[in-house]
């Protein structure tokens, strides 16, 4: 298994923050949003005598509830359809393992969610990746570029709309464009849509809203951003393919149930006001022009303006992102704080890539952004591996 290029670091934060620096964590997608109350009561008024099992797709009544969250998201399932997963990562895992073989391949636009790379290893299946760019904004890449790596053992194309780490916000053009790629060559397309909710620069565009695509499509969804209830574990596999549904079906019923509580809180939060994710989404918007704007003004620094999600890619003048994000956390300080960024270097799956590149994950309030901003900045004058930009 690969280590996680967000959490490699983790010790060497413990170290600093044990010498009295503050950290500002913008390594990681845990938001400080707080997870909705009404959703918290209902899981500590829940009237139960036993935490029993539940059904191995998860409660009836929670999955009936998402069918109306769907509906208001205009995308049409019924609850059969639906299989709760612990977290979006079950999701993954189950998809890949259900609709791939033992040395089959799937085809990611690079960079991309670096557990990708681990559910891929524990199914014993190969990432192809197809290279995304900075320049042009992290857009998808041409149809040519992913026929380039189509062979014998491809089975599918897997899509992070709105992306995780670019925050790139695909287009329905784009999605189409996959949708002709995956007919083709009679592929699956995972789509992973955890940040739906969270799109700033257009409209989103769901996969399941694919024409013809019915029997290609497996969304893999979760709770754990919508809600800022990371710690809950609760996600969905989604598809109207049958015998999808019914392989994934053999791998919940041998981990037994999703988690109780959860699907408890993730039900009650369906309930929400219509407005809710107004002011969240305004919030992440406030953020991400306070992150990106920084950055462009660093010398040197190049940061693309994400449509969506809470992630940013910013190139930087170093020499090595991995050693950069160590020094930031080992040797660095100012005013006794620094910051923990993600090196980019472990979201490509082309060995050599990323290595002037970080993921910053804007999930850190105003005031929080502006002082990390301000350690990064005097980071930049201070690296001993500084490069000219």
């Amino acid at each position: 298994m690969p280590s996680s290029p967000i959490r490699k670091l983790v010790p060497y934060a413990e170290a600093a923050k044990k010498k009295g620096v503050k950290v500002f964590h913008l390594n990681i997608g845990q938001p400080d949003i707080e997870t909705p109350a009404k959703a918290l009561d209902a899981v500590r008024h829940f009237d139960f005598k036993v935490l029993e099992y539940s059904h191995s797709a998860g409660n009836e009544s929670y999955r009936r509830k998402l069918v109306s969250y769907y509906q208001q998201v205009g995308i049409e399932v019924n609850y059969n359809q639906i299989i709760i997963t612990t977290g979006g990562s079950e999701a993954i895992l189950f998809g890949f393992m259900s609709c791939l073989d033992a040395g089959d391949e799937v085809i990611i636009p690079e960079p991309f969610y670096a557990n990708y790379n681990g559910f891929a290893v524990a199914a014993d299946i190969t990432v192809r990746p197809v290279t995304s760019y900075i320049d042009q904004q992290f857009a998808l890449p041409a149809a040519s570029e992913f026929e380039k790596a189509i062979n014998a053992r491809t089975r599918a194309i897997v899509i992070c709309n709105p992306n995780n780490p670019t925050g790139y916000l695909y287009s329905r053009e784009e999605m189409e464009t996959l949708k002709k790629i995956c007919l083709k060559y009679d592929l699956y397309l995972f789509a992973d849509e955890a940040y739906r909710e969270f799109c700033y620069g257009g409209n989103h565009f769901s996969a399941m809203n694919l024409e013809g695509m019915d029997q290609h499509v497996v969304l893999m969804d979760t709770i754990s951003k919508r809600y800022s209830a990371c710690g809950g574990r609760i996600g969905a596999l989604v598809t109207r393919n049958q015998l999808v549904l019914d392989t994934a079906m053999k791998f919940a019923q041998a981990r037994l149930s999703p988690p109780s509580f959860a699907q408890i809180l993730g039900e009650a939060a369906i309930d929400l006001p219509a407005d809710y994710f107004d002011n969240t989404k305004a919030e992440y918007l406030k953020r991400r022009n306070i992150l990106v704007s920084r950055l462009n003004a660093m010398p040197g620094v190049y940061c693309p303006n994400p449509g969506g999600a809470f992630y940013a890619i910013a190139r930087l003048p170093i020499d090595d992102a991995d050693k950069f994000c160590q020094w930031l956390l080992e040797s660095f300080q100012y005013h006794n704080q620094t910051v923990m960024l993600a090196p980019a270097t472990g979201f490509y799956g082309t060995p050599g890539l990323g290595k002037n590149e970080v993921r910053l994950a804007y999930v850190l309030n105003g005031e929080a952004l502006h002082t990390a901003m301000d350690c990064l900045s005097q980071a930049l004058l201070e690296y001993p591996g500084k490069t000219k930009s």
